[in-house]
């Protein structure tokens, strides 16, 4: 991914570069990138060309639907501006990718603008339609009656979303307004119509601009007391504002009966897209263009022109998502070290957080969800802001394994050992106490004495385990095969000539450590039962005491 200045470029993410037969009605979306105010965006047929989109602002998304559709058959390129306002743009490297041959009529369209059933619309709109998927041209017809066109007949307007009337739109009255999309396959009639109502007679507002914030002001507070031109004649206003120039997503035609307002909780280093539209009874103000303007830079990341890198605000702290207390040390603290302003410890009690400290650590009495907010307190042009570091953390009691199995098969000249433990810890473990695992098998093993290592993440300590692995002696059979047949239909060791072993009780188990079978030397050796069952081939293991102590385990196989 290429860089500048300290700011990766984006790649992007839909279409990806390079992608082919993408469809023309896409949208396209990119990574965002850490702290920057804003993105502009280019489209051309060309790297760096602007024939498609020409240098469009889309505020912090990360996405931008381009409103004519794109070319088809075309390889398109995607130029990305990183905008800020404490330093140069950074201009991106052009991606591209190539569209799809359209092959369908296109999709329905309807009108935006007036809205459908919009009242006292004013005389001298113009109508306005969004892009119908697939479409390369649009026809309008206007009329006073659903599927009239006395105003305006079916007539070809091209590639274009919106029509100013030649004349004023009768006062007071219902206008039906029918959009048909069109492509080289054909066009598509079945789209439903739109109707809204003229206001009366009168002369409709003047629009208005904004006095605070200035447009394009930078580091405006993040709850500015908003002002706008008085508009005489006026009855109100409506307020769209955005953080981007097509979504008012703060706010969407709020109505005011004054020229000035509050708007709460914007958030920092964005920019914000703000339309007056003033209104009396001969409706709209029409043409009220966009203004904008950008916040503060808050607790960042931004750019550092000293370093040239990002640089945040906010307490650099990394704390534990897990901590493990060890059941003979409470209480337990736990405490951060680096410099912040303040500190707020919160711990689960139901459905609510009870604020349970508020100095640099916390000692920690039981088990729980806790949440740690760290803070610094940042003050700029008058605007006190916080830039907090907040990590939800669960505590548990802890404690030593207990080693209840311990699980050995042969496989050629190589060992498996298999560790079963016991605890209300997390435990992993070890052949060398330096090198841990969370999986407690271990294979590829030669002959020879080990000592395993099992450490409790609680820090609670680690736990020492000996295993002796030896080859089995003569006389356990690698497999058996009970079907009566007089041959191999009992399983039980077999003493050699040379050096036999005094087996006092052997105990067969299946692969889940499940006994199944125990017996002594003068009791009927294993049938390949449970409980009157046959069991099915498979792998099985024996555990065998000598009458020394000694024990043997094993791996055997039942046939059928």
């Amino acid at each position: 991914m290429p860089k500048a200045w300290g700011q990766e470029c984006p790649a992007l993410l839909s279409p990806v570069e390079g992608a082919t037969n993408v469809p023309v009605e896409s949208s396209i979306s990119w990574e965002p990138v850490v702290g920057v105010t804003g993105y502009i965006i280019s489209i051309g047929t060309s790297p760096g060309d602007t024939d498609i989109v020409n240098e469009q602002q889309v505020g912090n998304d990360t996405s931008f639907t381009p409103p004519q559709g794109l070319p088809e058959l075309t390889t398109v390129y995607v130029t990305l501006t990183l905008f800020f306002f404490n330093q140069d743009n950074i201009v991106c490297p052009s991606q591209a990718f190539t569209t799809e041959i359209i092959s369908t009529p296109p999709g329905c369209t309807e009108l935006w603008s007036p809205a459908q059933g919009a009242t006292n619309v004013n005389v001298g709109t113009s109508i306005s339609w969004s892009y119908a998927p697939k479409a390369t041209g649009y026809r309008l017809s206007l009329g006073t009656t659903q599927g009239g066109g006395e105003l305006l007949d079916n007539a070809d307007l091209g590639n274009v979303f919106s029509y100013n009337p030649a004349a004023d739109l009768p006062f007071d009255t219902t206008i039906y307004a029918q959009v048909v999309p069109y492509n080289n396959v054909g066009v598509n009639a079945q789209c439903l119509g739109s109707s809204f109502t003229t206001a009366g007679q009168g002369a409709p507002p003047d629009c208005s601009s904004l006095i605070y914030p200035p447009n394009g002001a930078v580091n405006v507070g993040l709850s500015p007391y908003l002002q706008w031109e008085s508009v005489p004649g006026a009855l109100g206003y409506r307020l769209y504002i955005g953080s981007s120039p097509f979504n008012p997503d703060v706010l969407n035609g709020g109505v005011f009966t004054d020229n000035a307002t509050y708007v709460l909780n914007f958030e920092s280093n964005n920019t914000y897209y703000v339309t007056i539209v003033p209104f009396n009874e001969a409706g709209d103000a029409l043409g009220c263009f966009q203004e904008s303007f950008s916040t503060i830079l808050g607790c960042g990341p931004f750019y550092d022109p000293d370093t040239g890198e990002l640089t945040s605000l906010y307490p650099d702290i990394d704390f534990p998502e897990q901590i493990g207390i060890c059941n003979n040390e409470v209480p337990f603290r736990v405490e951060v070290t680096q410099p912040v302003d303040g500190f707020r410890w919160y711990r689960a009690q139901g459905s609510d957080e009870l604020l349970v400290s508020q100095e640099s650590s916390l000692d920690l009495y039981q088990e729980g969800n806790y949440r740690l907010e760290a803070f610094n307190t940042i003050t700029h042009d008058g605007e006190s802001i916080s830039c907090t570091y907040v990590q939800e953390f669960s505590v548990r009691f802890s404690g030593l394994a207990t080693v209840e199995n311990t699980r050995i098969s042969q496989q050629g000249l190589s060992f498996t050992v298999e560790l079963e433990v016991e605890g209300f810890g997390d435990y992993q473990f070890s052949l060398d106490a330096i090198n841990y695992q969370v999986d407690p098998v271990f294979t590829g093993l030669s002959d020879g004495d080990f000592v395993f290592y099992i450490q409790d993440l609680g820090g609670c300590g680690v736990v020492e385990h000996s295993v002796r692995l030896r080859f089995p002696p003569k006389g356990f059979p690698p497999y058996f095969s009970p079907n009566n047949d007089g041959i191999n239909d009992h399983w039980a060791y077999e003493p050699p000539l040379i050096n036999p072993l005094q087996i006092v009780s052997t105990t067969i188990f299946d692969r889940f450590g499940k006994t199944l079978y125990r017996f002594s030397p003068e009791q009927q050796a294993w049938d390949g039962t449970y409980r009157g069952i046959q069991m099915p081939a498979d792998g099985y293991w024996y555990r065998a005491e000598t009458a020394d102590g000694e024990i043997y385990t094993g791996y055997f196989s039942l046939v059928r």
